[in-house]
């Protein structure tokens, strides 16, 4: 039998960095984190908005959130539950009860910023496209990475 030497001895456990804990669960990216949360250097101090969609065992949830020093702040948020006000009565974790938290977290940003007068969105239903690019305003439209 030959001699096997031990490569993780004592030396190499005293010198081990743990890895950060969401990074050791597996949920966040920080290499992509980094890239999506940081701004300009030409726009100092203007907030990044990010919508965050997250899925529990029950629901959906919607967030807009920018990113501080001291952490990440929310801006306003809402849950897929908050559609049994809207006569939806079950089904809160599929593809069209996320879209209409998407749609209901967009309306509560924008009546939190003041533009919900300027940015009405579709009045009548008729199957067209809606691009706010397209109406003259005098304000840009709010904008957020997904």
């Amino acid at each position: 039998m030959a001699f096997v030497k031990v490569l993780k001895n004592k030396a190499y456990f005293k010198r081990f960095q743990v890895k950060p804990r969401r990074r050791r669960e597996g949920k966040t990216d920080y290499r992509a984190r980094r890239k999506m949360v940081r701004q300009d250097k030409n726009k100092f101090n203007n907030k990044k908005y990010r919508m965050v969609v997250r899925f529990t065992n029950r629901k959906c949830i919607c967030q807009i959130m920018y990113a501080t020093i001291r952490g990440d702040m929310v801006v306003a948020q809402a849950t897929s539950a908050e559609l049994k006000k809207f006569d939806i009565p079950a089904g809160y974790k599929n593809y069209a009860a996320a879209y209409c938290t998407g749609l209901l977290v967009a309306r509560r940003v924008l009546k939190k910023f003041g533009m919900d007068e300027a940015f009405k969105g579709k009045e009548e239903i008729d199957g067209a496209d809606y691009h706010v690019e397209d109406e003259e305003n005098d304000k840009r439209p709010f904008k957020c990475i997904l």
